[in-house]
């Protein structure tokens, strides 16, 4: 069977609509539907009923979907081995998140390079719900993410709990200035916990979705707003930005998301890599927090 067909049923299931499905896929409605049709007459029984709300699945449908994702698994699978490269032993895919990338996930990147020189790697960038989904389907065979959604087909460890801290480039700040505080989306619990610290700004006049994003503006512009504590010490150490003493910092777990379906040997390199990082990341903030107490 063509795996496609499989895949876009996968996604009008995710959608629950024709309609966006169609979109997620770059394909015309009309594409989509002539795949439903297509996979139908082979297995013989309607999987969908569409009505105004969208698409929900028959009994027909919700007994292929026990199987659609692993016949997708399998698919991806045999496509990464064959399409390991001369000279490479096995290819290892890993996505993350877009904040997870500097420095923390380069200094993994780095690590691989120089520990298993043989493995050929495929590196992508993506929202956490569209990781999960990779991870499970086995596109991917592992994630790096905030906030992992438990699948059926992963499992989920803990790598790390990063630190949130408030910065400014104002060296005399004591508290958050409404007018230049730039509130940086780092998630749900985030902002929970922001709110409880900080009930009055609760409408923050610039909201950034990206951390990168927010530095790099508040470091040209001027400002305030909470990074990662790793992310921001250089700047701190040069006297670019500055911790504002007696703010609440905010602790940021880190997880790794692993496709059952992945190579074990594989997994454990990748994890041992990013539990080696962490470790490195881990010191430096132990390190970081002895100097403090010193001066």
């Amino acid at each position: 069977m063509d795996v496609e067909l499989a895949r876009t049923f996968l996604e009008i299931v995710r959608a629950r609509s024709f309609a966006r499905a169609a979109e997620q896929l770059n394909l015309s409605q009309t594409a989509v539907s002539a795949r439903i049709r297509t996979l139908e007459q082979r297995l013989g029984r309607p999987l969908f009923i569409r009505n105004k709300n969208g698409a929900s699945l028959t009994g027909a449908g919700e007994q292929f979907l026990r199987y659609a994702p692993m016949l997708v698994q399998l698919w991806q699978r045999a496509r990464h081995q064959v399409a390991v490269p001369a000279g490479r032993r096995a290819v290892l895919t890993i996505g993350g998140e877009l904040n997870l990338w500097r420095p923390w996930l380069i200094e993994w990147l780095h690590w691989m390079r120089r520990s298993a020189p043989d493995v050929a790697l495929r590196v992508q960038l993506e929202v956490p719900d569209s990781l999960t989904d990779q991870v499970s389907t086995g596109a991917l065979d592992v994630a790096v993410m905030y906030a992992p959604q438990y699948r059926p087909g992963a499992r989920v460890e803990l790598l790390l709990e990063e630190k949130l801290v408030l910065v400014t480039t104002n060296p005399n700040a004591k508290e958050i200035d409404p007018n230049s505080y730039v509130y940086v989306d780092w998630g749900s619990e985030f902002a929970h916990h922001h709110e409880l610290s900080f009930p009055i700004d609760n409408h923050p006049a610039l909201f950034v979705s990206h951390g990168p994003l927010a530095l790099t503006y508040i470091l040209e512009a001027g400002g305030a707003g909470y990074f990662r504590q790793r992310v921001v010490a250089p700047y701190v150490a040069a006297g670019k930005l500055h911790v504002v003493a007696g703010a609440p910092s905010f602790f940021y777990p880190v997880y790794a998301v692993c496709s059952a379906q992945a190579d074990d040997e594989l997994i454990k390199l990748a994890l041992d890599g990013l539990r080696s990082v962490a470790a490195v990341d881990q010191g430096d903030r132990i390190l970081a927090s002895v100097a403090s107490a010193l001066v």
